[in-house]
């Protein structure tokens, strides 16, 4: 494949290509306080990359916000439980019978996550107040899929007992998804917040939130060492 000259770029582009002024004084002033970096852009609305004193960090912006998510539940539930936001509009979930008992049985505990929910009928629930944490999520999928992790547990084993699953399907519905735009200023919050996290790295289902490449590591791709 033949590469066209880029002799028609615009010269606000080649700047932006170019080290920015500004990244390059942050990471010298910075450096050794920012171990991720420096946003210089997001690929395909889903990675941030970002810039690092010797190479270069791609985060999965859903990955660990989701990460971060759960972790914030876990200190809110620690501290005495989670601050909830009341709907406008109550919303109707409807389930199938033995969902809706599963997930009433355990309505003192879902308060302690910040959810509120009370029985309509025998196959449906209603939704009063939400983890304020979370923004807006989609309610429905969220009671469907605390509904599916319920039925995996023994009516014995209390919520706290399997707060990991919980809260990581919770963090699930309240992450910044794949497919959003962020700014600069959104994608380097993010990356400060991962760097104040314990167990950023790892999303709530074991996967790596951010790969990281040394510059000799890329230098080596070009056959430049």
């Amino acid at each position: 494949m033949e590469i066209q000259p880029s002799a028609s770029i615009p010269n606000a582009t080649r700047d932006q290509v170019d080290e920015a002024p500004e990244t390059a004084c942050l990471l010298s002033s910075h450096g050794n306080d920012f171990p991720l970096g420096v946003a210089r852009g997001q690929l395909h609305t889903t990675y941030i990359v970002s810039q690092t004193i010797d190479g270069i960090v791609i985060v999965d912006q859903h990955a660990a916000h989701e990460r971060l998510v759960e972790e914030e539940i876990k200190t809110a539930i620690a501290a005495g439980g989670v601050m909830r936001q009341a709907l406008l509009i109550p919303e109707v979930v409807e389930l199938d019978e033995n969902s809706a008992e599963r997930l009433l049985t355990r309505t003192k505990e879902l308060t302690e996550l910040g959810l509120i929910i009370e029985t309509f009928g025998p196959d449906a629930i209603v939704v009063r107040e939400v983890p304020a944490l979370l923004g807006e999520i989609n309610i429905h999928g969220l009671i469907q899929d605390l509904a599916d992790d319920f039925s995996e547990l023994d009516e014995a084993i209390t919520l706290k007992d399997h707060i990991g699953k919980v809260c990581a399907t919770m963090a699930c519905h309240g992450s910044v998804r794949a497919g959003r735009h962020l700014n600069g200023d959104e994608m380097n919050s993010l990356l400060r917040k991962m760097e104040a996290t314990p167990h950023s790295g790892q999303c709530s289902h074991g996967r790596p939130t951010y790969v990281e490449l040394k510059l000799h590591d890329i230098e080596k791709l070009f056959g430049r060492r």
